[in-house]
């Protein structure tokens, strides 16, 4: 992180407010780590425990496969961010419904959010509205980066979750764990960290080609024939405890 820890510790830390909505981000930086899966993933765990939630998509790089709307039939508002109206509009969505809302970020997106976030925060947290930020991290060092520099603009006027996203059978995450500049990131902002189980290609795949969840694979309601196999319906059982399992322990972090 390039600014003072100590300084934009006491400059920026936000004061204890009895929150009426939390916007969940997840930190649009570096593309390819899983984030879309991650904020499936826990729009499953929403609706498991029947616990109202907004969705909105915000990634317009990816329109189709793979997409928040593709897992979820298309019945999430896609924002662009980049325009004034997407801001506008996103806005607009933080005023009513549900006490929860989840936005999956595309990637690349963190200049435009950084700048609007600076702009209408004082605003934001005087409704007593609170903000998590999700930072997916992976062997890559590239992850990592991307979550240091989020956290260097938006410093304590968020809480952090931070996935470790294990995207290969064997995930090194010693850059995360190990790095100077990972573990006074830690040390200042006091992340909640969890686990994500690395999932065989052949479920991963077809799930995010069909815009299937792991709750209807495990369930077996999905139409899709591959993801009726019995092998395929037991690990996504098991990815789905395992899942929900991790985020319980952030619940904190989740709730208004």
């Amino acid at each position: 992180m390039n600014s003072s820890p100590d300084t934009n510790i006491e400059r920026m830390a936000t004061p204890a407010v009895t929150a009426t909505k939390r916007v969940i981000l997840s930190m649009g930086g570096k593309g390819g780590v899983g984030k879309t899966s991650v904020i499936a993933g826990l729009t499953e765990w929403f609706q498991t425990n029947q616990i109202p939630v907004k969705l909105l998509d915000l990634d317009t790089e990816n329109k189709a496969r793979g997409s928040l709307t593709h897992f979820f039939g298309g019945r999430i508002p896609k924002l662009d961010i980049h325009t004034p109206a997407g801001l506008d509009a996103f806005i607009d969505h933080l005023q009513d419904g549900p006490p929860v809302i989840l936005a999956d970020m595309g990637a690349g997106s963190g200049e435009i959010t950084h700048t609007w976030f600076d702009t209408m925060y004082p605003d934001v947290a005087r409704a007593r509205i609170v903000f998590t930020v999700i930072g997916v991290v992976t062997a890559d060092p590239g992850s990592v980066e991307s979550v240091l520099t989020w956290a260097d603009r938006l410093q304590h006027r968020v809480r952090y979750l931070i996935v470790e996203n294990s995207i290969t059978a064997k995930t090194d995450f010693t850059y995360w764990r190990a790095s100077r500049e990972a573990q006074l990131f830690q040390k200042v902002f006091q992340p909640a960290v969890i686990q994500m189980d690395y999932r065989i290609p052949e479920l991963e795949n077809a799930t995010r080609n069909y815009g299937v969840s792991l709750s209807e694979v495990a369930a077996k309601t999905t139409n899709v024939l591959e993801l009726k196999r019995a092998s395929l319906v037991m690990r996504a059982q098991s990815y789905r405890r395992r899942m929900f399992a991790e985020f319980e322990k952030a619940k904190a972090l989740l709730l208004p």
